[in-house]
Formats: C-alpha cells, sequence, structure tokens
C-alpha cells in the first residue's frame, strides 16, 4: 500500500526524497552542509525549473521548425529513459535533467507542429491553458485549500497509474489495429475523457510543489533542485499535451 501512496510521477517519489536525506545525513552534519549552501531550497529548484524551460525551448523551436517522426520518438523515449534512470539515480540529476529537456523539446516541437498544421491557434491557447492552470493549482496550494495528504497522493498516483496503463494499452494497440475507445475520439464522451485527465494531471502539480517544500524543509541535498525541477516539468510537458488534445476534440466537433 505504501507504494500506491508515493506520486506516480518517477521522479517525485517520497522514498528517493528520503534517501537523498539519509544519504546528506550520513556524510557530514546537516547544519555545515546547510552553511555551506549545499542543501535544497525552493528558490533554488524555481531557478533549475527555469533553466530547464529554456533549454527545452531551443530544441523545441528546432523541431517545431523542422518536424520529424524521428524527432518525436526520439525525444518520447530518450525522455523517459532519463527520467526513469534519474528516478533510480538522483545524485545524477544535475546531468540527466538537462539531458531530458532537451530530448523532451524535439517531442514539444514536432507535436506541436503537427497540431498547428490543422488547428489555427491551438499552440496559444494549449499554452495559455498550461500556464493558467500552473498558476491556478499554484493558488490552491498555497492558500492550502487541497491539503497533499497520503490519501490525497494515494489517490493521484492510482488514477495517473490508471491512465498510463490505458496509454500504453492504446500504444501497442496502435500496432494491431486496436483502439481504446474515446480516448482519441471526439463527441461529448471523448471531450469528458480529456477534461479527467486533465484534471489528474493538474493534481500532479500540487504533488510537484510539495515536494519542493518538502526537499528544501527535510535539508535535501543540493542535487535534488534538477530532480525535483525536472519532475515539474514532466507534469508540464502531459499538461500541454492534454490541452492540445482536448482543443483538437473541440475544433473538430
Amino acid at each position: 500500500m505504501a507504494n500506491f501512496m508515493e506520486s506516480k510521477n518517477p521522479l517525485l517519489k517520497d522514498s528517493a526524497m528520503s534517501k537523498a536525506v539519509n544519504k546528506t545525513a550520513d556524510s557530514q552534519d546537516l547544519v555545515e552542509v546547510i552553511n555551506k549552501g549545499e542543501v535544497m531550497t525552493v528558490d533554488g529548484a524555481v531557478n533549475k525549473t527555469l533553466i530547464l524551460f529554456s533549454l527545452m525551448m531551443i530544441t523545441t523551436f528546432v523541431s517545431y521548425m523542422m518536424p520529424s517522426q524521428l524527432f518525436m520518438y526520439v525525444g518520447i523515449f530518450g525522455g523517459l529513459g532519463a527520467v526513469l534512470f534519474a528516478s533510480y539515480k538522483p545524485h545524477l540529476s544535475s546531468t540527466l535533467a538537462p539531458i531530458y529537456a532537451l530530448l523532451e523539446g524535439l517531442f514539444v516541437g514536432t507535436i506541436s507542429a503537427i497540431y498547428a498544421a490543422q488547428f489555427d491557434g491551438i499552440i496559444f491557447q494549449a499554452v495559455s491553458l498550461t500556464f493558467g492552470t500552473l498558476l491556478m493549482m499554484l493558488a490552491i496550494y498555497k492558500s492550502g485549500l487541497i491539503k497533499v495528504t497520503a490519501k490525497f497522493k494515494m489517490g493521484v498516483a492510482m488514477a495517473t497509474g490508471a491512465i498510463f496503463i490505458v496509454y500504453l494499452v492504446s500504444f501497442i494497440g496502435s500496432f494491431v489495429g486496436f483502439n481504446v475507445p474515446y480516448l482519441h475520439e471526439g463527441g461529448l464522451m471523448g471531450i469528458g475523457v480529456s477534461i479527467v485527465i486533465i484534471a489528474v494531471a493538474s493534481l500532479n502539480l500540487l504533488i510537484d510543489f510539495d515536494s519542493f517544500e518538502k526537499g528544501a524543509a527535510h535539508g535535501s541535498p543540493k542535487y535534488m533542485e534538477w530532480f525535483c525541477a525536472m519532475g515539474l516539468l514532466v507534469t508540464l510537458v502531459w499538461l500541454y499535451w492534454e490541452f492540445l488534445r482536448l482543443l483538437s476534440k473541440l475544433q473538430r466537433d
């Protein structure tokens, strides 16, 4: 049961955070580490997020101007590989996080070009909705309107895991002619499915914010700033992609 109470974003597992804290505590006196500025801070994690976003935008621009399926699949699977490796080797996050950002930009740029070619104005709308949601969820988190408790994490984790399984089945099914009903379709049901997925992705942002604060409060190592920043970027990319899918369904209908 404990595993289900962790974030399904592989970068933001409570167990990974705990290991990092223990490693710091075992290696040297925590007070000395803090005095040297070698522990994670919220401001540091925010700065790392901005750096990763800037890196992602470089390859996003390149792949948007020259979209290709190769870029898209390299971005998807290369980025996934970097995320999974970082989840097991978080101390390498300062290297893996920038790699993830650059690879993910290949996916974001290509998928954006594909949707932009079919639907006018969809990129601006999706970007606006993504950052609007980010700010809204940050306000909700800061206000305490939704508490990030163990039960909350468990619920979001189970919902996120279920969505991941559905997408995996859909991906495998695409090679054998099987489609998951409503997942890629328009109409009220298809739109409803997209809204539910966006809601789950948005709730993951609360867990991301909580990880920033808990990492800083627990005296996590400095590299955890990169670790947590990459986790937030993972959620934002997912949210942006889901908004593209929802808007495309709305414009088709």
